[in-house]
């Protein structure tokens, strides 16, 4: 890739710590690791990766549990680039960098209705759009109309949301294609009541979730008709630890890390956790958050 540095206007970076870049604040390096400066900065990098280089995208590194050996592969990180937002009428238009908050803030000020959710959402709007995060009764793609994605040829598409399977917590894109923008449909409302429901459903996550310590967000995904916290706690497993991994007493379906935890502590009370639920209601726990990389 050295011929191609030059034409580069992002940063590059070799055998790059990820445990600074995920919420957990755990995991090894990545073989190489790209900020891009602009989506065409990004298609041109991607155009001249080898075919089979493995591709990891990274926001705010919440809903990810990077290994302790760390990633073979190149990791693009959008988190701090990749900004650009722009409100037009009832649409909303993002790249995958924007903070969900910041989607939220900006269309309530914009006095539309419906975004406020996403404010409750940990990460950034690439990984929103990547697993159709949700919270408090809202989806992402309740509201995308329509998204530009980036192929590993480097280029760019166009296409309507109804070219993408989505379900809960998973959304089918073409092979080999990820998103890089994409706009969402509001509803209009009124400036003041959605900045005031932003405050009342930030209050109500920072009252029952641990935001104050390293963690990735929800570990489990709800299995149909229950909740994976309610099953978790009924199977009095708040306050279980392997290592510096514990399942948070303030919400059972949040593991967090005391300063201490590896990644293989992490994965090892998933594990740990799935197996008491299993055995005490019946229930196979599916996790929400992406495990990678290697083991060390």
């Amino acid at each position: 890739m050295t011929a191609m540095q030059s034409q580069l206007r992002g940063e590059l970076r070799f055998n790059e710590s990820l445990s600074g870049h995920t919420s957990w604040r755990v995991g090894g390096n990545a073989h190489r690791f790209y900020q891009p400066k602009d989506i065409e900065d990004l298609a041109l990098f991607l155009s001249q990766l080898p075919a089979t280089e493995p591709v990891l995208w990274l926001g705010l590194g919440s809903n990810l549990l990077v290994r302790d050996g760390g990633f073979a592969g190149t990791v693009i990180a959008t988190a701090g680039t990749l900004q650009e937002i722009e409100i037009d009428g009832n649409e909303v238009t993002a790249e995958v960098g924007v903070y969900c908050s910041k989607i939220a803030k900006q269309s309530a000020r914009a006095g539309l209705a419906g975004g406020a959710f996403l404010a409750g959402i940990p990460g950034t709007f690439g990984g929103a759009l990547a697993m159709n995060a949700g919270a408090h009764g809202s989806e992402t793609w309740q509201f995308v109309k329509s998204v530009t994605t980036v192929s590993r040829a480097g280029e760019l598409n166009n296409r309507e949301a109804s070219e993408f399977e989505v379900n809960y917590r998973s959304v089918k894109a073409p092979k080999d294609e990820w998103f890089v923008s994409a706009t969402l449909q509001f509803e209009n409302g009124d400036a003041q009541t959605e900045a005031d429901l932003i405050k009342t459903l930030l209050r109500k996550r920072n009252a029952s979730q641990p935001t104050n310590q390293p963690c990735a967000g929800s570990v489990f995904r709800n299995p149909p008709g229950d909740f994976a916290g309610r099953l978790i706690e009924s199977a009095e497993l708040k306050g279980l630890r392997i290592g510096g991994a514990i399942v948070s007493e303030k919400h059972a379906n949040f593991i967090v890390n005391d300063g201490t935890a590896s990644a293989a502590d992490i994965e090892s009370l998933i594990k740990l956790v799935q197996q008491k639920v299993t055995e005490q209601h019946g229930v196979e726990l599916t996790p929400e958050v992406h495990i990678i990389g290697e083991h060390a």
